[in-house]
């Protein structure tokens, strides 16, 4: 009997796989397939009492924000030394510099990898050295990888026109998905004379917070019952951060209603009227997706990742990017339609969450991608409406 095929994830936290990757690594596991995760460790790595088999293995030299060349190389060297001792039959990299150096060391030990983008972030988001280097050193590590995923037809079709990724490496994939069983529709019961609108993310200018604030000023002024909430953390490693003022600020003047952080989002998503994500770029953002699965409609951006979640008046709005005055006007506009209007837009969400993004379609595009790189008989045939789901408890 031939040993089970042994497939690596590797990212730069913890918190990269407990959030986005847990059900895919789920439905592996159970086709038998044996799994181990490559990342540095946080307070997310309980994640392993929740998935039993898998190992995870430490990686202890990468630092996210560092351009240290030496320190890149010491990463490339831990890489490819954890990759030799455990002899993966498939790596599959996500994040910037696993997609870079865990890549190239998957390409000097000879074992096929699988890059993912899971979205353009800061630094593609501002011009300067740092966005250059990173594409060429992109450009460079693709030659050699196997395939390069993307969770958008947006940055897939950037990629391809700047030359990073050849065209025949590229696939795109629905986002990380959405499990429709655990996130699923619930009435509001509370706040019922109010209208709350919803931010659900890191604290990061480039998700577009300062825009939400902004816009909730105006709002507030013309329809009184409006409420804004915030939930999310202040991501101090990301440079585009806000800072612990600031958001006081923001608190202290009435603006927002901020409730920390969460690590089971869905009560919040019950009590929302509506979700609202004015990011200016994304891969799939997975909380818009989980509020969609709710029944909740989106008011989100027209940029990539954000605009493939919205049919524009049906789910929801989209709004240009870094623009307050329109992410306020749609807010208005939501304000002024009906209940049953509202509620329509919300079952719109969900059978576009069902149909497009369920967590067991993303788990089939990934099986099969698996199968065409490392043979087809490394995973059984999988039906689609019988993927692994999270388990609610």
């Amino acid at each position: 009997m031939k040993p089970p095929k042994k497939i690596a994830f590797v990212a730069n936290s913890s918190w990269n796989i407990y959030n986005f990757r847990l059900n895919l690594i789920r439905a592996l596991i159970n086709k038998g397939l044996e799994v181990i995760v490559i990342a540095p460790v946080d307070e997310y790595i309980h994640y392993l009492n929740k998935v039993p088999g898998i190992t995870h293995i430490p990686l202890r030299r990468l630092s996210r924000n560092s351009t240290n060349p030496f320190r890149d190389l010491i990463l490339f060297t831990e890489l490819r030394r954890i990759y030799r001792q455990q002899s993966p039959d498939l790596i599959v990299h996500y994040t910037v510099k696993p997609n870079i150096f865990g890549n190239l060391a998957a390409r000097s030990c000879g074992i096929p990898s699988v890059c993912v983008v899971t979205g353009l972030g800061y630094t593609f988001l501002r011009q300067g050295i740092v966005k250059h280097i990173t594409l060429g050193l992109y450009k460079f590590s693709f030659q050699f990888a196997d395939r390069v995923v993307f969770e958008n037809p947006d940055d897939q079709q950037l990629f391809v026109s700047e030359n990073i990724a050849a065209p025949e490496q590229c696939t795109t994939v629905n986002g990380c998905g959405v499990d429709t069983q655990f996130y699923q529709c619930r009435k509001k019961s509370k706040f019922k004379s109010n209208i709350v609108f919803t931010f659900i993310g890191r604290l990061l200018y480039d998700k577009g917070i300062v825009e939400y604030v902004q816009a909730a000023e105006q709002v507030k002024k013309r329809v009184p019952n409006a409420i804004f909430w915030v939930i999310g953390e202040i991501d101090e490693g990301n440079p585009s951060f806000i800072s612990k003022p600031q958001l006081l600020r923001w608190i202290e003047d009435q603006t927002i209603r901020y409730f920390g952080t969460t690590k089971d989002v869905r009560s919040f998503i019950q009590q929302s009227d509506c979700v609202v994500l004015p990011s200016y770029r994304e891969g799939l953002p997975k909380v818009i997706l989980e509020a969609m699965s709710m029944g909740k409609p989106i008011v989100t951006t027209d940029t990539a990742g954000c605009r493939q979640t919205v049919d524009q008046s049906q789910n929801g709005f989209i709004v240009p990017v870094e623009n307050a005055k329109a992410l306020s006007l749609a807010l208005e506009t939501f304000c002024g339609l009906s209940q049953k209007e509202k509620e329509e837009m919300g079952q719109k969400s969900r059978d576009k969450a069902v149909r497009m993004f369920d967590g067991a379609i993303v788990v089939k595009q990934y099986f099969d991608l698996i199968k065409q790189i490392i043979g087809n008989d490394s995973i059984p045939a999988q039906n689609p409406k019988s993927a692994s789901r999270r388990s609610s408890t």
